[in-house]
């Protein structure tokens, strides 16, 4: 209410937008509603629209910034002495793993099984990010997990049914008294980061032959402590070995998973990410001795390919703040939607992100295979090369975002800071920037097929844009040139391969508006450093529609 001195008002609120509430991110969403049937996913709209509305509800929204104002709290014992090594959450927290639990973004493509199902996983997946990224991260390493867990018959008989379950369960019991679970992770250590053989934690055989094992030692960062078991790494009497360490000892007991303390991160702050010490905690192997990179690799393929559509649910989320703020913000007499250069920075800003979406589903239909072995060549190069170059895009589209709201989207109260602090860590999460782009080269270099299936998804563009056109003989000719070879040129090549790829999706699928602006402004004689510098005589009208939240298609 407006105060009132000497009869006039002291503090009127006019010319500020609504809160984005109350509307379908999927069906708002032109980018995302078309690829999603264009992947093969076209049977889960209903449930997708379901899901897009459930996340624009003002209490759900809600529940995303309670989870991350109140950040996790561990209690190591309870007040008589006795280890309790539990974190303890805010309430938002467990509700929101309780959607993404009932529409499956866990484990659905594995529980349900069907041409699609990845893909319709992955719309999920970027529509919850939109409104809160910690509780992903023990849903992604959940996802990844199951994969490696099928390996094993044993493990798999007595896990995998309470993983499948769409029912959340929070309580601290064995897998065997719960109608639900959740996998985490376990592999870096102080002195390695990313050198995981350089992991000092031994694990030492129980017995003759067997598969149990005693794990001492200590990990930097455990992931979401709370789940019920964890993939972790150790130092097996062969070498580097992969480990199935449960929350509890096959006698009910609590295993030794000593927590020490919780990070204070940057971001991501609703997320427990621990530092632990392995007490001779028991654990199971998984695979053979001194194969443990490959099996751990396998998990790390799929929660790279959530680091992507992460970065891109979120990145969806800072636009359509973008785009709202500024259709219903004036400035100098005008609109700030209908300003030229306004409307350069929300189109450039736009076009990253229909980019990022056509790639993520694209590269989410890959996953829908066990058996086309081109396919499975295209994910392994591609989920290092997007998660590289879409997770750096993250921070700087952000930024920009947030600057369009002005000093209402710098305050806290605005989600734009808390979109901004949750960006770097999936860049830096599951590999970094140098580690992914390295990746990319062992790709091209141990699968020749994977180049042959990336040609083969950008021919069919040829003809469609000459700076595109452009590209793919540029980067025809670096796949088979040194460029595949040259660990310091890494970046450019995995930089060029994005960007032509996601050219061709764009003009095989998007309005020629939006392609030919993309392909001119990242592969052409226009690009530029900063969003927004455009050339003129670009269809900016209807590329901000399509970013729209407003706008239903």
């Amino acid at each position: 209410m407006a105060g009132q001195v000497g009869g006039f008002d002291t503090h009127e609120v006019f010319n500020q937008p609504a809160p984005l509430a109350d509307y379908d991110l999927f069906s708002a969403d032109a980018a995302l509603s078309e690829g999603v049937v264009r992947e093969g996913a076209g049977w889960a709209i209903d449930r997708l629209r379901a899901l897009g509305s459930r996340c624009s509800d003002p209490a759900i929204i809600e529940l995303g910034r309670l989870a991350n104002a109140n950040p996790p709290a561990l209690r190591t014992f309870d007040r008589f002495g006795h280890r309790r090594d539990e974190v303890e959450f805010h309430p938002a927290w467990h509700a929101l793993l309780e959607l993404l639990f009932d529409h499956g973004v866990h484990s659905s493509p594995w529980a349900e099984p069907r041409p699609g199902a990845h893909v319709a996983r992955a719309a999920r997946f970027m529509m919850m990010a939109q409104v809160e990224c910690g509780t992903l991260c023990p849903v992604t390493m959940t996802y990844g997990s199951v994969p490696a867990l099928r390996r094993d018959a044993a493990i798999a008989a007595t896990w995998l049914p309470p993983i499948h379950s769409r029912r959340y369960d929070r309580r601290f019991l064995p897998v065997g008294e719960k109608t639900g679970a959740m996998i985490g992770m376990g592999l870096t250590e102080k002195q390695g980061g990313s050198d995981v053989r350089a992991n000092t934690t031994r694990a030492e055989p129980i017995g003759a032959g067997g598969r149990e094992y005693r794990l001492v030692g200590h990990k930097w960062f455990l992931s979401a402590p709370m789940c019920d078991a964890f993939l972790v790494t150790a130092q097996a009497p062969d070498g580097m070995t992969c480990f199935f360490m449960p929350r509890f000892t096959p006698d009910g007991a609590s295993n030794a998973i000593r927590l020490q303390r919780l990070k204070d991160k940057l971001g991501n702050r609703s997320n427990a990410s621990s530092e632990v010490e392995f007490a001779g905690a028991w654990a199971l192997r998984l695979g053979e001795e001194g194969r443990g990179l490959p099996t751990i690799l396998e998990m790390g393929t799929y929660t790279r390919l959530d680091c992507a559509l992460g970065t891109t649910g979120i990145m969806r989320q800072a636009v359509s703040q973008a785009v709202h703020h500024t259709a219903h913000r004036s400035a100098f007499q005008k609109r700030l939607i209908d300003q030229p250069l306004m409307r350069s920075v929300l189109a450039d800003l736009a076009l990253e992100v229909e980019a990022a979406i056509a790639l993520c589903l694209r590269m989410a239909r890959a996953f829908d295979t066990e058996t086309d072995q081109g396919e499975i060549a295209l994910r392994r190069l591609l989920t290092p090369a997007a998660k590289y170059w879409i997770c750096k895009r993250g921070p700087t589209l952000a930024a920009e975002a947030m600057e369009t709201l002005g000093g209402g989207g710098y305050v806290e109260e605005s989600i734009l800071p808390r979109i901004y602090r949750e960006m770097p860590v999936n860049s830096i999460w599951e590999g970094s920037g140098n580690v992914m782009c390295l990746d990319v080269l062992r790709s091209l270099a141990r699968a020749p097929e994977s180049g042959e299936t990336l040609m083969a998804e950008l021919i069919p563009a040829r003809g469609g844009n000459v700076h595109l056109d452009a590209a793919i003989a540029a980067l025809e000719t670096a796949l088979t040139g040194p460029a595949t070879r040259d660990e310091a040129t890494a970046r450019r090549l995995t930089e060029r391969l994005v960007l032509t790829l996601q050219g061709a999706l764009l003009v095989r699928h998007a309005p020629a508006s939006v392609a030919d602006a993309f392909c001119a402004t990242r592969l052409g004689e226009h690009r530029a450093g900063a969003f927004g510098a455009l050339p003129p005589g670009l269809d900016l009208a209807t590329i901000i529609a399509r970013a729209d939240p407003r706008a239903e298609t």
